[in-house]
């Protein structure tokens, strides 16, 4: 389907990559994995044609063609949303129109005539291409990825004009995915969709018939979708036949190889060039200099890119506060005759880690912004004991300052005693060296939202409310945001489309929808599960207080709720129970396997340490001693990390 020669590409005389060759089959879908910046985007903007390559060359096969989705940017108006989709079908609508003017030459023409039996067989050939191009059915795939990707169909009519940036790109993406193109390029397709538009493109992704090419942050996603990992990595492009979580592993392994090979050839240089160092002006030595000499020019050496940053850090050991942390009770919250959340019922408790789910505009942000204290025009809002809270909004990053400097930006809400903390904050998200005293205004998105977020470890709190902090994050970034929330002692509530950080950090799923909320104790996959297992049981009546359905318009007690309810409920209640006994003797069965690995590894240090000793071998019956006690701790160490990545999972 597509291959790449020798290709190369330099931005101001430094190489991005170098001389990749790489081949991509049909119906193959991968992911292109690297830092940032080095050089996944600009790849694939070669493939599509947008961008000339240094060197090197690319191949399609015959008559296939490669369409790309860029990051954002791309902005349409004029016309319809519906036509602005069917007009993606261009070769189709060609044919539409051709088809209806050969219809209308047959009814002009005779039968008899000479023309007649030519114009008819180019109508049947013309009108089983167009049966096959899905010619017939475009109006209902039309509609089907519109709906998909989270319009409405009173959606359809709007102007494009009127869509905003985010949408604009969903229309984009429609587009795309209506050409069908043999090659799919795909840059960050899930940066502007909610959970319920990813699981559908996901889905579509994999039932694809062409092959795909996408960069995503998105873990849940990748390992979903590809089958395939292509780390631009070190000028150049890496093959790993496996999803995303594999790849974690193989890389590492394939890394820790690199640096013992590496070694091992550092050594050996050193031992020539030592050898050429002690022997250079000796002539009885000459011929074996000039041999060693030589050799070294021969020598290709290994060199290893530096180190991937990550941000280590821990949110401040937050105060106790009482069970209840906050409560919504029968609380309205309404734009003009719009009402987004109506009389809901919602108890957040202590130690919880809710996950706000639902499609966009369904009021997760807007259930978030009055948790954190925003207005509302009914009910009542209670703040349990001792209770203080850190919000971090949707648009966190555009709140900072401009005109600061990250450091100032730091400074200037910092208590008395945190400000010598200040250079170490920023150290762990990444600032370092001069690039504290970067203006916020040129920050990249992500450097932004690494500064909103070292923000909030300036004072302690136990309740944390985060909307869509992974925004702009990278893989790297999330992940340790993930861990640092995961060893956090107070309660969140967070919003997030990324499936894999809501599945890893939820144990209570919210859905807000309708107007009101219903409550799934579990992580998202049993959310789904029981979205799948139990559709009608939304509409029936709610199965947690906080649900709102017409028939609890009137907000009868729950003593009135049909009794099959109450044992829905009251199973979810010892459901959660049970998950978090299980949750905490999974912790702390972890906390034992993490002290013992930390002992085994101690002890295989020291023997590795008396086995590097030198004339430990001279003694054959301590040597096999040794070795066999080097191997039953290594042994251990791989069955006590196996084990930790089960419960860890």
């Amino acid at each position: 389907m597509l291959q790449l020669i020798n290709l190369s590409k330099n931005f101001a005389g430094k190489p991005l990559f170098t001389n990749i060759s790489w081949h991509l089959k049909k119906g193959e879908r991968v992911a292109l994995v690297g830092e940032n910046g080095a050089g996944k985007s600009t790849l694939m903007k070669i493939i599509a044609g947008l961008t000339e390559p240094s060197s090197g060359e690319i191949q399609f096969a015959r008559g296939a063609k490669a369409s790309y989705l860029p990051q954002d940017g791309i902005v349409t108006s004029g016309q319809s949303l519906f036509h602005e989709a069917r007009s993606a079908l261009s070769e189709l609508l060609a044919m539409e129109v051709e088809l209806h003017r050969i219809g209308l030459d047959l009814e002009r023409l005779p039968h008899d005539s000479p023309e007649h039996d030519q114009i008819l067989m180019r109508y049947g050939e013309l009108q089983e291409q167009f049966r096959h191009g899905g010619g017939y059915t475009m109006e209902a795939e039309i509609g089907t990825v519109l709906k998909g990707l989270g319009f409405v169909q009173s959606d359809w009519a709007r102007d494009c004009g009127e869509f905003s940036g985010g949408w604009q790109m969903r229309i984009a993406l429609a587009r795309l995915l209506l050409q069908k193109p043999d090659v799919l390029l795909l840059d960050e397709p899930t940066n502007h969709l909610d959970l319920e538009a990813r699981n559908w493109l996901e889905a579509y992704l994999c039932a694809y018939p062409g092959s795909v090419v996408l960069v995503s942050h998105d873990r849940f996603f990748m390992d979903s979708v590809c089958s395939r990992i292509a780390e631009v990595w070190n000028h150049t492009l890496a093959d790993y036949h496996c999803n995303y979580s594999r790849y974690l592993l193989q890389r590492e392994e394939r890394v820790t190889a690199l640096r013992n090979a590496k070694r091992i050839q550092d050594e050996e240089v050193e031992k020539t060039e030592d050898f050429i160092r002690r022997f250079r002006y000796q002539a009885n030595k000459a011929s074996q200099v000039q041999s060693r000499v030589k050799q070294l020019e021969k020598v290709e050496r290994i060199v290893l890119p530096p180190e991937r940053k990550r941000i280590r850090f821990q949110f401040p050991e937050a105060p106790k506060s009482g069970k209840s942390v906050v409560e919504l009770k029968g609380l309205t919250r309404s734009f003009g005759d719009h009402v987004v959340l109506n009389k809901i019922d919602l108890n957040i408790e202590k130690g919880e880690r809710v996950a706000l789910v639902g499609h966009n505009g369904a009021g997760k942000s807007t259930l978030m912004a009055v948790l954190a204290g925003g207005e509302f025009q009914g009910g009542e809002r209670i703040i349990g004991h001792n209770v203080s809270m850190d919000y971090f909004a949707q648009d966190q990053a555009n709140a900072l300052d401009q005109s600061r400097t990250a450091y100032d930006e730091l400074y200037a809400e910092a208590p008395y005693d945190m400000v010598p903390k200040l250079r170490d904050i920023l150290g762990a998200f990444l600032f370092s060296g001069d690039d504290i005293h970067k203006k916020v205004s040129v920050l990249s998105g992500g450097e932004r939202n690494r500064l909103a977020l070292a923000k909030m470890l300036l004072r302690p709190s136990n309740l944390l409310l985060m909307d869509e902090p992974t925004n702009h994050l990278d893989l790297n970034s999330k992940e340790v945001l993930l861990d640092a929330l995961k060893s956090f002692d107070g309660t969140v509530v967070f919003v997030s489309h990324d499936r894999y950080f809501v599945n890893a950090l939820a144990t209570r799923v919210v859905e807000v929808e309708g107007g009101g909320v219903e409550n799934y104790f579990g992580d998202y996959e049993y959310y789904l599960g029981k979205k799948a297992g139990t559709p009608a049981a939304a509409t029936a009546a709610p199965a947690t207080p906080g649900s709102i359905s017409p028939e609890a318009a009137g907000d009868p007690s729950p003593a009135l709720l049909p009794p099959q309810n109450k044992e829905v409920r009251l199973k979810d209640r010892e459901e959660e129970k049970r998950r978090k006994r299980d949750d905490q003797s999974r912790q702390k069965r972890m906390g034992e396997i993490e002290a013992e690995i930390a002992k085994v590894e101690k002890e295989l240090a020291v023997v590795e340490s008396e086995m590097n000793a030198p004339g430990f071998f001279d003694d054959p019956e301590r040597g096999v001693q040794g070795g066999e006690r080097h191997a039953e701790l290594n042994a251990r160490l791989e069955k006590l990390y196996e084990e930790w990545e089960e419960l860890s999972v």
